[in-house]
C-alpha cells in the first residue's frame, strides 16, 4: 500500500512546481535541487556537469551517478526527481500557455528511476501530451504523481533493494492515474497501485501489493521557496 509519506513527498513536489515554474522560460527546464553528481550530454556529444539552476534543453541526456539525486523543474509547473544510476533523455518539450493544444512532453527513461509530478501539460488541451518512454512500454501521465523504475536490464543502486527486483518495468501511482501501454495491451495504474511489465510483448499488470522497492528513499523533499529564492529542504 502506498504510504502517507509518499503522498506527502509527491504533494511537496507539486508545491515546488507551483513556486518555481513561473521563473522558468517557456519551453525550458532547470535543476532545482541536487545531491551528488548530475551531467548532461548534448546532441552534439558534449558533456557538462550540472548544478542548481543549470538549464535543461530538449535533446539533453541526463545522467546521475551513484548516490546522486537531481530534481528538475519545468515551465509548465511539473517536476521530476532522478534517482541514482539513472539516465533520461528529454526528447520533446513544448509549453506555451497561450497554445494548450500544442503541449508536448516526452521523457525517455533509459535506465534507473524517476519520480514525476505533472504540471499543466496533460491537464489541458491534449490530455495525452505528457509521456514517459521506456524499453518495454510507454507510460501516459494524467495529472498525476508517481515513481517509475526501469529494471529491465537490472537496476542496482537505484534504491537500496532495487538490485534484487525481478527484471522488468515498475510503476507506482501516488495520485491521479498512469497508463502503461505496449504491444501486449494497455493497463491503467490507479492511485495507490503498483504496475509491472516484464517485456515489450507482455501486457502490463497491476501487482497485488508493494514489490518492496523502497521508493520512499529520497534525500530531500523541497517544501517551499521563500521570497529570497532559498528553499526549505528536509
Amino acid at each position: 500500500m502506498v504510504t502517507h509519506q509518499r503522498i506527502f513527498a509527491a504533494l511537496a513536489g507539486i508545491l515546488l512546481a507551483a513556486a518555481g515554474g513561473a521563473a522558468l522560460a517557456d519551453g525550458s527546464g532547470q535543476v532545482v535541487h541536487l545531491s551528488g553528481t548530475l551531467s548532461a550530454q548534448r546532441p552534439d556529444g558534449t558533456i557538462r556537469i550540472l548544478g542548481r539552476g543549470s538549464e535543461i534543453n530538449v535533446g539533453d541526456t541526463l545522467t546521475t551517478q551513484a548516490d546522486s539525486y537531481g530534481q528538475l523543474g519545468f515551465s509548465d509547473g511539473s517536476t521530476m526527481t532522478m534517482r541514482p544510476n539513472t539516465r533520461m533523455k528529454l526528447e520533446a518539450y513544448q509549453f506555451n500557455k497561450e497554445q494548450p493544444d500544442a503541449d508536448n512532453a516526452f521523457f525517455r527513461l533509459l535506465k534507473g528511476g524517476l519520480r514525476t509530478a505533472t504540471g499543466l501539460i496533460g491537464k489541458r488541451g491534449n490530455m495525452n501530451a505528457y509521456k514517459i518512454g521506456t524499453q518495454v512500454a510507454t507510460i501516459g501521465v494524467r495529472g498525476s504523481t508517481g515513481d517509475t523504475l526501469d529494471c529491465t536490464q537490472g537496476c542496482d543502486g537505484v534504491t537500496s533493494t532495487s538490485g534484487k527486483a525481478e527484471r522488468g518495468l515498475y510503476h507506482a501511482t501516488y495520485t491521479g492515474s498512469y497508463v502503461m501501454e505496449n504491444e501486449g495491451g494497455e493497463t491503467i495504474i490507479g492511485e495507490a497501485k503498483f504496475g509491472f511489465v516484464r517485456d515489450a510483448k507482455s501486457r502490463p499488470v497491476v501487482l497485488p501489493g508493494d514489490p518492496g522497492l523502497n521508493l520512499d528513499e529520497l534525500p530531500f523533499a523541497i517544501i517551499r521557496e521563500d521570497p529570497s529564492g532559498r528553499c526549505d529542504v528536509r
